[in-house]
């Protein structure tokens, strides 16, 4: 089965410390993953204000986010400027690419638009991601085919600009098999590939899951048979650091299965858009997680 790798990085510690070992381990299994970079202030530490969102300090509590994002992480935009990821970081985004991996946006900046988008109307969101677009445009040298929404927080406006603004597809949602998305009154041809995996940060803490079995926890998940594979997302702040051990146990699983680990370049390739349904996104939980995320519904007529 394939399984295509979406690696999330967030912040300026995930850019320059987690990227480059995951480039490493990647090198050393053959695989080609898609990164999707967060392109303009590190600004960590202002997510402290979801304090009071219903599950955050359960996850705080289970996943050590000190231990894995790092005090200074942590003060950032609070107590400490927050870094230009893509002015200070730019060269760890073109390393990617020149190792063959996939590029793309995940945001400009993470904090603000997992908190904020959600409500906000079209001009907030168009110069959002047209920032972030200018930003990766400028360091890359081309556009980006390829975006996916932080913390799977999107509105309708997103949709339609992801279309507008050339995106052939797009990883915004969790869920089981490509589609074509529709929300409220808004559709878009461009392409959702959700993810369907949990994450490690959803798993580590609950049900007797812990960073020594968790990697079996995600390959058991990723053993039920979609018709167009799995999509995993990984962090550079976990899988590409303290968690990195975990992600080598869980390469290994997956190749000695016999699995096919791909870009979500890759996975879309294998994709005829035209067959594809069109469906819903709407709000929903995910376990382990905080908040509502934007998933995958029901077909439209």
């Amino acid at each position: 089965m394939r399984i295509a790798l979406k690696v999330d990085v967030d912040t300026y510690r995930g850019t320059i410390e987690g990227v480059p070992r995951l480039l490493a381990l990647f090198e050393r299994y053959g695989v080609k993953a898609t990164f999707l970079f967060s392109m303009g202030p590190d600004h960590t530490g202002r997510a402290l204000r979801r304090i009071f969102r219903r599950g955050f300090l359960a996850k705080v509590r289970r996943t050590s986010v000190t231990n894995h994002y790092g005090l200074k992480t942590l003060m950032y935009g609070v107590l400490l400027p927050g870094p230009d990821i893509g002015r200070k970081a730019g060269h760890i985004m073109r390393d990617a690419r020149a190792a063959g991996h996939e590029v793309g946006i995940h945001c400009y900046d993470h904090v603000k638009w997992q908190d904020f988008v959600a409500n906000m109307d079209a001009d907030w969101t168009a110069n959002e991601m047209r920032r972030a677009e200018k930003a990766f445009s400028e360091i890359q040298g081309v556009p980006a085919a390829t975006i996916g929404a932080a913390g799977w927080q999107i509105n309708k406006h997103v949709l339609a600009l992801e279309e507008a603004m050339g995106f052939r597809y797009a990883s915004d949602t969790r869920g089981q098999a490509p589609f074509l998305p529709q929300m409220d009154d808004a559709t878009s041809a461009c392409v959702q590939l959700p993810t369907t995996l949990p994450t490690l940060d959803e798993l580590i803490g609950s049900n007797g899951i812990t960073e020594d079995n968790v990697d079996s926890a995600v390959f058991e998940a990723s053993r039920r048979r979609l018709l167009h594979g799995h999509v995993y997302t990984l962090h550079a702040e976990l899988e590409g650091m303290k968690l990195l051990h975990v992600m080598q146990r869980l390469l290994q699983k997956w190749a000695d299965v016999g699995n096919e680990m791909s870009s979500l370049m890759s996975l879309y390739e294998s994709l005829d858009p035209g067959q594809l349904p069109r469906k819903l996104v709407e709000w929903g939980e995910v376990d382990g997680r905080s908040g509502m995320l934007a998933v995958e519904g029901g077909a439209v007529a």
